[in-house]
């Protein structure tokens, strides 16, 4: 709510540094795969199925792929705030 967003603290430094963790961890922690498909469904916005016939893989290949490397990401982000 508005009363909410005005009486929070200020976390824009906490997201900055976040921002900067993950795209450490994309570039040193993921394999070249997990890379790949993390930025086709995150930052292109495309769903499983059409990751799966692009890279001519199953979908459940995908799904298992994200998972792992949302894990990794997660293992090493927890700490990162």
């Amino acid at each position: 709510t508005a009363w909410e967003r005005s009486h929070s603290e200020d976390n824009s430094e906490q997201l900055e540094r976040l921002r900067r963790n993950l795209a450490k961890v994309r570039a040193r922690e993921l394999t070249p795969r997990q890379s790949e498909m993390i930025h086709l469904y995150y930052d292109l916005g495309l769903s499983m199925g059409a990751i799966a016939k692009e890279l001519g893989v199953d979908k459940s290949t995908v799904s298992r792929t994200l998972s792992r490397g949302r894990k990794r990401l997660k293992r090493y982000l927890q700490y990162s705030l």
